[in-house]
């Protein structure tokens, strides 16, 4: 598809300054704000929860004072002078604030999780199917240098076909029975924003980049609740506020085979595991290992799924052994873009907002919506097995 005329005018929603996360602050933001970001966007309006909140986020952020503010989302879908929609709200909000902007034609944005469940998503297809829109969602990491190192070293075919693979992922907590209150609805399934969702998810989108898909009929899955009782606490005084009951999974099992391919034998297996709470000392937070005909390459990191977090000490390292020999070899990879200005968390962002300015083809840089759905499918299927199996 060709561009538009760059530089597109652009609405944040969810640029707050008083938001519990802050991942439009931390992740988008400084990629529009970079030399190369203001030739492809330009900040043109911000909404949020209220016009007041909107103007006190474009002060809090020293955006134009031209930038224009705006309460609902039916009134920046009216807005003709805007080509492209960026929302980074909280996951329920996701359906209500970007429904009207799509219906409208206009390009959108959406950070992951879609919507709070896979019927939403489904209806956010349909609306983009019948305007034209075109939708990308925040599956990032199938770009990050490590993953793209290893689905280098698959295809380069000097280890063979892969046999097997197998994934455990700790998502990091100190605690897992303590949340602070600003983050109650990772306990609460109906605003479908939890770890497994996801920290998952992205997970699940950025190995299957490397491996190819899963047989479908194959998958046996597990969810279970292990720590219902979460604390919601006040971060700033660590007092306890009250005590809820979690209806969301902490961990998650499940196996399944892989499709086969040039890169995958018939009938390989995969194997996941994503827990809360910390690994065991001295072991990764993050482990990916995929056995090939002839060697293994291994994934491991100190940081939790989103491999950008990493702190000094806890960046992925990638490793190769081969058969026949003692040890195995360190594989190096970098980052490209991370500078003064942009982080590993705004590097990792920066691809697909950059591609989809850039008018690429979806799947070049970016993914579009209909191709996240399956991860939100996949889990959906997850819960409902789980549901079926009385909640446990």
């Amino acid at each position: 598809m060709a561009p538009k005329h760059q530089p597109l005018r652009t609405a944040l929603i969810g640029l707050s300054s008083t938001a519990a996360t802050s991942w439009a602050s931390r992740a988008h933001l400084p990629n529009l704000l970079t030399e190369q970001g203001r030739s492809k966007f330009t900040i043109t309006a911000l909404q949020n929860s209220s016009v007041e909140a909107a103007q006190a986020a474009i002060k809090h952020y020293n955006l134009p004072p031209d930038t224009k503010a705006y309460g609902t989302p039916e009134d920046l879908a009216n807005d003709p002078d805007i080509d492209v929609v960026i929302c980074n709200t909280r996951v329920d909000k996701h359906f209500e604030t970007v429904l009207p902007s799509i219906r409208a034609g206009k390009d959108v944005f959406i950070e992951w999780p879609i919507a709070q469940d896979l019927a939403h998503a489904d209806e956010l297809v349909e609306a983009a199917r019948k305007s034209g829109s075109r939708v990308g969602i925040g599956l990032q990491r199938r770009w990050l240098p490590p993953v793209l190192k290893l689905k280098e070293l698959i295809q380069g075919g000097s280890l063979g076909k892969v046999l097997t693979a197998d994934v455990s992922f700790y998502n990091g907590e100190e605690d897992p029975t303590v949340l602070p209150e600003k983050l109650f609805y990772f306990t609460e399934k109906r605003y479908g924003g939890n770890p497994i969702v996801i920290l998952g998810g992205h997970s699940l989108d950025y190995i299957f980049s490397v491996l190819g898909n899963l047989v479908p009929e194959s998958i046996s899955s597990q969810m279970q609740i292990r720590r219902p009782e979460v604390k919601l606490v006040d971060p700033a005084t660590g007092k306890t506020i009250k005590t809820v009951t979690r209806d969301t999974p902490d961990i998650l099992h499940f196996t399944a085979r892989l499709q086969p391919s040039q890169y995958v034998v018939p009938g390989a297996s995969f194997h996941y595991v994503f827990r809360s709470g910390q690994p065991f000392p001295g072991t990764p937070t993050a482990n990916f290992t995929i056995t090939l005909e002839s060697g293994q390459i291994q994934l491991t990191a100190g940081s939790p799924p989103g491999l950008e977090f990493a702190g000094p000490g806890q960046e992925a390292k990638i490793k190769v052994w081969r058969r026949g020999s003692k040890e195995a070899e360190d594989v190096e990879w970098k980052w490209e873009n991370v500078n003064d200005e942009i982080g590993p968390i705004a590097a990792a962002m920066q691809v697909p907002l950059y591609a989809f300015a850039d008018g690429k083809e979806k799947g070049d840089g970016w993914v579009d919506i209909e191709d996240a759905r399956e991860i939100a499918r996949l889990i959906d299927g997850f819960y409902k097995k789980w549901e079926q199996d009385g909640g446990l």
